[in-house]
């Protein structure tokens, strides 16, 4: 049996860490591994207990989530970060999906679907909605990557493909017939290639200029 996914709860309402906790710890597969309060002490818990996974909250006092993203990544910090937010409005989620986050969920979502979600973003998925993915797209710079698609490769051009189709590297191997460690060599030279930070961008950047998986 493969290990359970390390989780990180970060809120500042104890009544909502205290449910999420209560629902996951059910989980076969899922081990919540500790909680915190603001983006400071989750940046600290993330350092410490090295989660696989993050449920982060974006409004909180003091550091909020999109910075608490943002100083995940100055760490390179290899957490998935799942927003869990009761917030809709775009100018909200978008943010924190800019800084890094591997997606959102709302604070209603049915608990199925929030097991569901944490498995997921934990294998490589990036869970964007439609109208989100939009709004990414159209606030990304104009010139963002541009004409350095030219200078992948077609077997980089395959993987950014199903890398925008929400693949994980398993996934990609599987497909295309290779280990996960040359997928994952693919990728980082596909971000590195088109200057970009993460998956979540290199997606956005496939979509932009119709590679498709």
């Amino acid at each position: 049996m493969a290990d359970p996914i390390k989780v990180l709860l970060v809120d500042d309402h104890q009544v909502v860490r205290r449910g999420l906790r209560t629902f996951l710890e059910v989980q076969d597969d899922i081990e919540v591994v500790g909680e915190a309060s603001d983006g400071a002490e989750g940046v600290a818990r993330a350092e410490e207990l090295k989660p696989d996974v993050v449920l982060m909250d974006v409004k909180m006092p003091g550091m909020d989530g999109v910075e608490a993203l943002r100083k995940l990544r100055e760490l390179d910090n290899p957490a998935r970060v799942l927003i869990v937010t009761s917030f809709t409005e775009q100018r909200t989620v978008v943010p924190a999906l800019r800084a890094g986050a591997a997606g959102y969920v709302y604070k209603d979502v049915d608990p199925e679907a929030l097991a569901g979600a944490i498995r997921s973003v934990h294998a490589g998925h990036i869970l964007l909605q439609p109208e989100v993915a939009g709004a990414l797209l159209s606030q990304e710079e104009a010139n963002s990557g541009q004409g350095r698609g030219g200078s992948l490769t077609e077997r980089e051009r395959e993987v950014l493909g199903l890398i925008a189709d929400g693949r994980s590297n398993r996934e990609i191997a599987r497909a295309l017939v290779l280990s996960e460690k040359t997928v994952k060599t693919h990728v980082s030279n596909i971000l590195m290639k088109l200057d970009l930070a993460d998956r979540t961008q290199a997606a956005l950047w496939a979509v932009r200029h119709g590679v498709t998986g």
